[in-house]
């Protein structure tokens, strides 16, 4: 149901993140008008981010919910085109620091094969500077650092600078983003959250190293063609695939075929996603997730290893 929908992300997703977004779910939950102009779009095409994402792309961010009522009703033509028109594919680079540790853990060079990499912001890891409460990793030259606190159980073996090398890179989506086209990036600054700023200033700086080497990003369904890109990827490599925040809109028998395709490659898989998106990892899980909040867990080779935080900042290590 829609309502419920909304009223889910205000109080699980928007709460203490966002005020306005909380205030904007809130309000569109009880709204039958609006409900009504949802009931309208594909079921995929409702979700709150989308609708909010849509109506700033197309009117400004509103003050408070009247304002942004007027907004879609005004505009209902324009938010309703830029709704179809595109997908939520919230780039956020930060969520490297939930995989830096991990990909570090492997046999280096790495080949990353990421689906749903919108952008590609995703598969330069190696191209960002990272500290762990006071512990650095990764390029301590970049003019991206990402600052993340590490609860529970250190990692065996921390990351040093420079531990991370990528010999192949290559992205799966179905409409890609390009960093280098103004319309693209206009996009991708808006599905941040309106007072996440330095949210913001962190996606500017990730577009501004991407736009020195685009990694590449294939237009495509992540089933059809994971195993002709996998394949692309240089034998002394080692290859893995990764996926995070993405598996949420793929629907559930597709995530069932993509997680046998990711098995059948032999390869090394990591995943950052919601608890009840991969039942299989969920049921391996140590702990519950936090309350009251969303978070993902953070997976290798179908293992939880980590809570992270929804757009990065704060990782939660799980017992080995």
């Amino acid at each position: 149901m829609t309502a419920e929908e909304y009223r889910r992300f205000a109080a699980m997703e928007a709460r203490g993140r966002s005020p306005l977004y909380e205030r904007l779910a809130d309000g569109v939950a009880g709204d039958r008008e609006l409900l009504d102009l949802l009931a309208g779009l594909p079921p995929a095409k409702r979700q709150p981010n989308l609708l909010f994402a849509a109506t700033r792309y197309v009117a400004g961010t509103p003050a408070g919910y009247a304002e942004f009522r007027r907004s879609v009703l005004d505009h209902r033509d324009a938010v309703v085109a830029a709704m179809l028109a595109r997908r939520t594919q919230t780039n956020e680079p930060a969520r490297c620091a939930a995989l830096y540790p991990l990909l570090a853990s492997l046999p280096q060079p790495l080949a990353l094969l990421e689906v749903g990499a919108s952008a590609g912001l995703c598969l330069l890891p190696d191209r960002y500077g990272y500290d762990y409460d006071g512990r650095l990793a990764g390029d301590l030259g970049s003019p991206v650092r990402l600052r993340c606190h590490v609860e529970g159980e250190p990692f065996a073996e921390w990351p040093g600078p420079g531990a991370v090398t990528v010999a192949w890179r290559a992205g799966i989506d179905l409409n890609p983003l390009d960093v280098t086209d103004p319309d693209d990036v206009r996009w991708l600054r808006t599905l941040v959250w309106p007072e996440h700023h330095d949210r913001l200033d962190r996606l500017d700086a990730a577009i501004a190293v991407a736009r020195d080497d685009p990694p590449r990003v294939v237009r495509g369904d992540l089933n059809a063609r994971l195993g002709e890109v996998a394949a692309q990827a240089p034998p002394h490599a080692t290859l893995v695939v990764v996926d995070t925040a993405v598996l949420f809109y793929v629907p559930e028998d597709d995530r069932a075929a993509f997680v046998a395709q990711v098995e059948g490659l032999g390869c090394h898989w990591i995943s950052q996603e919601a608890p009840d998106v991969l039942p299989g990892i969920a049921a391996c899980l140590d702990r519950r997730p936090p309350e009251h909040t969303t978070v993902y867990v953070v997976a290798l080779d179908g293992r939880p290893a980590a809570f992270s935080a929804l757009h990065g900042g704060w990782l939660r290590r799980l017992a080995s």
